[in-house]
């Protein structure tokens, strides 16, 4: 049979169209989010360390294979659950503000504010988990890679500090930051809140106050140089 087609001959074939289905995609999706709720709760409940991916493959109803052609390993995993935290629009926010105000009791009560507000929204996975000893080498990269981006939020604090020349006299931003980190990183909402059950409320005043007293000179405590 004569090929009528002049397009398709020896050495000049077609390449196939790419095809990609708008169903397939929210099969998928569909899939990925089934997986890392299932994982949420698991590690929840069980704590990081304790869960396996074949768990994970069992309760979210697919193969083995599925979850780490979907959503990776653990570690994968865990980084997807942690990414509302880390990029949450609140530390965008909290920034904008620190940057445009010239009162230095106003940088702290925002960031204290900010703080307060990602870890109250995601409380459940800010103290739920992340307070437990994680235990595995690829979660501990997971975390550190975001508390690296929460300490460089808190330069950005720091350094606004310093260019108001707000500071006490012994700090310098290196050390403004530890400070920060101290009073309105994780560990003071985990102690207050998580440990200790203060609500929300006393905890973003006393961590507010409490970093404001240690960072700030006495000429910056008073001064109210907004507007």
């Amino acid at each position: 049979m004569v090929n009528m087609d002049p397009t398709v001959s020896r050495g000049n074939i077609p390449a196939m169209r790419s095809y990609s289905s708008p169903r397939r995609q929210d099969a998928a999706a569909a899939t990925r989010s089934a997986i890392l709720e299932s994982a949420r709760r698991l590690f929840l409940a069980e704590g990081y360390a304790g869960v396996t991916v074949p768990q994970i493959a069992a309760a979210a109803r697919v193969a083995v294979p599925t979850v780490y052609g979907s959503a990776g390993g653990k570690a994968a995993i865990l980084k997807a659950l942690l990414e509302p935290v880390v990029h949450d629009p609140v530390v965008g926010q909290t920034l904008a503000e620190v940057a445009k105000t010239r009162d230095p009791n106003r940088v702290i009560a925002a960031t204290a504010a900010g703080t307060r507000d990602s870890h109250e929204r995601h409380w459940e996975i800010a103290w739920g988990l992340l307070h437990r000893n994680l235990a595995e080498p690829a979660a501990e990269a997971v975390l550190d890679e975001a508390k690296a981006e929460y300490v460089a939020a808190m330069t950005v604090v720091a350094e606004r500090l310093a260019t108001l020349n707000a500071l006490k006299e012994e700090l310098d931003t290196a050390a403004a930051v530890d400070v920060l980190w101290f009073y309105l990183g994780r560990p003071g909402w985990q102690t207050l809140v998580g440990e200790r059950g203060w609500d929300f409320d006393r905890a973003e005043a006393w961590l507010s106050d409490s970093a404001r007293r240690a960072l700030l000179k006495d000429s910056a405590l008073t001064a109210k140089q907004d507007g």
